[in-house]
């Protein structure tokens, strides 16, 4: 009887256990917990851009903004949860090469510390750190085209 009792017993924690992880697993089907997170383009050229783009930002700009994007105090902006990020990419990507001085205004905090450009970037390199920084921590812009650099490089140089 005593084993009888076991096998129920078992057999009733098996079939719970069923019912409650199927329970928890079922969506409903006009909203899931995946309708709400935005899908990251997957693609071997976001990728390639994205990863090179990584080892760009961590070579040339984490000194400053810092590996989480959060910038330093307020010698160096935040990219991460950017105002002025969200608004100006062309302006961010003629920053990357030809640098800014004078005052930046992100989030309602002034920074007037000059950023030294990186001329010897290329229009590529500058597309695969703006796809990186564009699609990380809070961002999700997607790929930032070469060409898309180089016709905005022609628009910063001829206001330079």
């Amino acid at each position: 009887m005593q084993r009888s009792s076991i096998k129920m017993i078992t057999t009733v924690a098996l079939m719970t256990g069923c019912w409650v992880a199927l329970a928890c697993s079922r969506t409903d089907n006009n909203h899931s917990a995946d309708a709400d997170k935005k899908t990251r383009d997957t693609s071997a050229k976001f990728t390639q851009y994205y990863n090179r783009g990584e080892e760009l930002y961590q070579q040339h700009c984490s000194n400053c903004h810092q590996v989480d994007g959060s910038g330093l105090g307020l010698l160096f902006p935040p990219l991460n949860k950017s105002d002025y990020l969200d608004k100006n990419l062309d302006d961010v990507l003629c920053l990357m090469r030809y640098g800014k001085s004078g005052e930046l205004i992100v989030n309602g905090k002034q920074f007037n510390k000059e950023m030294k450009g990186i001329a010897t970037l290329s229009d590529l390199e500058i597309a695969e750190i703006a796809t990186y920084i564009y699609n990380t921590w809070e961002n999700d812009r997607g790929l930032i085209e070469v060409s898309y650099v180089s016709n905005a490089m022609q628009t910063c140089e001829t206001q330079r």
